[in-house]
């Protein structure tokens, strides 16, 4: 019995030295992979490895790429892991026509900018220049004369500040659907109605209605036309009981316009 004893334990001991040998191996390699990798994160953090090497703007329409990446600074050896996202949102906002900034890192090098603009409800048309009128009532600088409007309706002979801050929130108010069918918007001031306002539509109608409470007056245009014969040309009242009157001569027409 104690032979067999000695037997079994002198046969299990080169397997006991394998399996300690095994393990000691496994700490030496564990032990040098962790500081490789130690050694790898210092050095990403001390290099220009981790300087943000890629800016992807999305969502700007008017504001250009180019202008929002300088504003950023972001390419300007700035670590992935140092992005002072306050102060970078402060100077993006700084912009009349940026209302939000959303910033996301993409590893390794790339950092993402989702910018939202302000909407341009209409331009403001002087002097052979247009001038974007903002959601917010901000009036930008007049843009340049190469430029033509095709996303908002032209507001032309409104010289009155509050007049142009009432059609502006008016048009806020209206529809995008219907506010994409306005292409151009004129004070036409009455004895009746000073803020009286004629409209001509991309359908090839005519609108005359008031600054007051337009969004509301305007809503069932589109309700309105479904029965009109574009071919038939005329005025469509939109105020408080919207109808359609039709030229009976040019001179009719121009009379109209002028009343």
């Amino acid at each position: 019995m104690n032979n067999k004893n000695v037997i079994d334990i002198e046969e299990r001991i080169p397997t006991l030295k394998d399996r300690r040998k095994q393990r000691a191996n496994r700490r030496l390699i564990f032990y040098i992979s962790f500081f490789f990798i130690l050694i790898t994160i210092v050095t990403y953090f001390q290099s220009s490895i981790s300087h943000v090497k890629s800016v992807e703007v999305t969502g700007n329409i008017h504001v250009p790429t180019d202008l929002i990446v300088v504003k950023s600074r972001l390419l300007d050896e700035t670590s992935m892991w140092g992005i002072n996202e306050d102060a970078i949102k402060n100077d993006l906002l700084a912009h009349q026509e940026i209302s939000n900034i959303s910033i996301a890192r993409a590893w390794p090098n790339t950092v993402t900018l989702l910018v939202e603009e302000y909407e341009r409800i209409a331009y403001i048309q002087e002097d052979g220049l247009y001038t974007p009128l903002l959601e917010n009532g901000e009036v930008l600088s007049s843009l340049e004369e190469a430029f033509i409007p095709y996303d908002a309706p032209l507001i032309v002979d409104f010289v009155n500040e509050n007049q142009k801050m009432q059609m502006a929130q008016e048009l806020l108010d209206t529809p995008q659907y219907i506010r994409e069918r306005i292409s151009e918007i004129y004070l036409a001031p009455s004895e009746n109605d000073p803020l009286r306002i004629i409209l001509y539509m991309n359908d090839g109608f005519v609108v005359h209605s008031t600054i007051r409470r337009f969004s509301e007056r305007i809503s069932p245009y589109p309700s309105i036309i479904e029965h009109l014969d574009p071919a038939i040309e005329g005025i469509v009242h939109m105020r408080m009981n919207p109808y359609f009157e039709r030229f009976t001569s040019e001179e009719d027409e121009v009379v109209e316009s002028e009343g």
